[in-house]
């Protein structure tokens, strides 16, 4: 009797959430019943995963079977990015191919990743002249512990539910309600550390925004910064003092290849922890779920700035009580970006800027008004985005801007969640198609393209013009 029943191959993506879990062959093989000769078996497909240990691991790791048997963009796109440098355009590496050996070994297309990223920094080095060539000088070190920490937060869905039980703990010794936290975290800093918290002019910070002074037990915070920055300021210093046993033990386990990089990521965690301060974790995924998502609506009630939400946003994947998945993105006027999180699925470009017919672009020409947007990228799926700038400080001299735009957005299938989405035809939207780096994007016709991709041939014509400054032959 003929079936329809798919067998599902899944070792490599079961691998890479062992590995993002964190936990070992055995431990994972006891979670699910199984044992740990057969999940090995699994991870190297050898054996099919049966409907039953799909629905073991949704039990043990509250996963989303989505997550699993959908196309995961991130390693194989990753890959093929670095596939289309030039280096490697004699080997015709098609995209399937690049997505099998993601697929199949993660752990391999990670390095290789890895590998040219390293490249690509030791090169930009070069260029500026802070290195010579090593055949005329000694070997250079490229890590890039910005990149380190980016793919770990990654790999984390930028979730630590460590640090949000100790952000709870905190605020539940505090009392104080989220408008009036400020004045709570300053006594608190006082009474328990003996820290006296002080905004200074700007010109006695001497370019610093924040400053710890240990021996005077005194935290110096710059005027230009804005109310809600001078509090999260000060939620930094208590998560630091108070919270860095915890903070060190977490950057012991994630085993950062070296100091700088451990010092990167233990920031990163302070400045997560002091966030879950500000913005507690189950009051303020109510309010958002109660007034649509808007930004705008929630900030006065636990005074914080556009950014800090944003940001927060993308932090709410706790088991049994998620938020709407949203990916975020800071970009400066020339298109480099900052920061960028993500708790849901989206193809962030690894080695370039995001594509310019994204409007997050367009923000700078709207200052302080939120627009939005449906994006699609070349797998087919389709986003919900809007963006709006934002300003890190106030008071700055003339001629020393301080605007950015951040980006927000999730799949469009949570789009009706959101009041900015109200009135959007969900069902049959106006759709902009977008791509990643134009050198490996293979979007025909398209006006802003500033290369040619890599794997394609540069069509030139001396009769006519393209409407797009690259075309190239399909």
């Amino acid at each position: 009797m003929a079936t329809n029943d798919k067998k599902l191959f899944l070792g490599g993506r079961l691998k890479r959430l062992r590995r993002d879990l964190g936990v070992t062959q055995s431990r994972m093989a006891a979670e699910l019943g199984v044992s740990p000769s057969y999940l090995n078996l699994l991870e190297r497909n050898q054996r099919p995963v049966t409907a039953q240990i799909l629905l073991r691991l949704a039990d043990a790791y509250d996963l989303d079977l989505r997550s699993l048997s959908a196309d995961d963009p991130g390693g194989g796109a990753g890959l093929e990015e670095v596939l289309a440098d030039k280096m490697f355009a004699d080997l015709g590496v098609g995209r399937h191919e690049a997505a099998e050996v993601a697929e199949l070994s993660p752990g391999l297309a990670e390095a290789m990743m890895r590998l040219y990223r390293a490249y690509i920094d030791r090169e930009r080095l070069i260029d500026l002249g802070a290195f010579e060539r090593p055949e005329r000088g000694g070997p250079i070190s490229a890590h890039s512990p910005t990149d380190w920490v980016r793919d770990l937060v990654g790999a984390q869905r930028n979730h630590f539910a460590e640090l949000e039980a100790f952000a709870e703990t905190i605020l539940g010794d505090l009392k104080a309600d989220p408008q009036d936290l400020g004045p709570a975290v300053r006594q608190r800093l006082l009474d328990r550390h003996g820290v006296q918290s002080r905004v200074m002019p700007v010109e006695v910070m001497a370019g610093s925004l924040r400053r710890y002074d240990h021996h005077r037990k005194r935290l110096m915070i710059s005027e230009t910064l804005a109310p809600a920055s001078r509090i999260f300021a000060m939620c930094y210093q208590l998560s630091l003092l108070e919270g860095d046993a915890l903070l060190s033990g977490l950057a012991d386990r994630f085993n950062a290849p070296d100091r700088a990089t451990r010092r990167l990521l233990k920031v990163f965690l302070v400045n997560y922890l002091a966030a879950a301060l500000m913005m507690p974790y189950e009051p303020f995924l109510a309010a958002l779920e109660a007034s649509g998502y808007d930004i705008e609506r929630v900030r006065p009630r636990f005074g914080i700035s556009y950014e800090q939400a944003a940001q927060r946003l993308t932090t709410l994947s706790r088991p049994g009580a998620r938020g709407v998945p949203f990916f975020m993105m800071r970009v400066d006027g020339a298109g480099n970006i900052s920061k960028r999180f993500a708790a849901g699925p989206f193809p962030f470009s690894r080695f370039g800027g995001a594509c310019p017919r994204w409007n997050v672009h367009d923000s700078f020409k709207t200052p302080g008004r939120i627009i939005t947007q449906v994006i699609e990228t070349p797998d087919g799926e389709r986003y919900f985005t809007l963006s709006r700038t934002v300003r890190r400080v106030s008071g700055l001299q003339a001629g020393q801007e301080d605007e950015l735009v951040v980006g927000l957005g999730c799949e469009l299938k949570f789009a009706s969640k959101l009041v900015y989405a109200r009135g959007l035809d969900i069902g049959a939207p106006l759709v902009t198609e977008i791509g990643p780096s134009c050198r490996i994007c293979e979007r025909p016709a398209c006006p802003q393209r500033a290369a040619a991709p890599i794997n394609r041939t540069l069509l030139v014509d001396e009769a006519s013009k393209a409407v797009s400054p690259f075309p190239f032959v399909a």
